[in-house]
């Protein structure tokens, strides 16, 4: 339980550093889409909506990403670890 509210805490900060800094996903040093990080086994593990966009949050064992949806074909990933 306490990794669960752990990981929102976590999930909830990142989704506010990346809406304030739209260059946040691009600066990153690792960069992927959505596809690809589900086809390496990435899971799904959450989602928010900031204003009009929608932010996915996918995890891997030790690793995070951050997906932004530009529109239903485009996704822009980042590592957020």
């Amino acid at each position: 339980m306490l990794k669960l509210v752990a990981a929102t805490v976590i999930c909830l900060m990142a989704t506010q550093a990346v809406a304030e800094d739209q260059t946040a996903l691009t600066s990153t040093t690792s960069s992927s889409t959505m596809e690809k990080l589900i086809a390496q086994g990435y899971e799904i593990k959450s989602s928010t909506w900031t204003g009009s966009k929608l932010f996915v949050f996918l995890q891997k064992d030790n690793s995070a990403y951050a997906c932004e949806f530009a529109n239903v074909t485009n996704t822009r990933c980042g590592s957020i670890n």
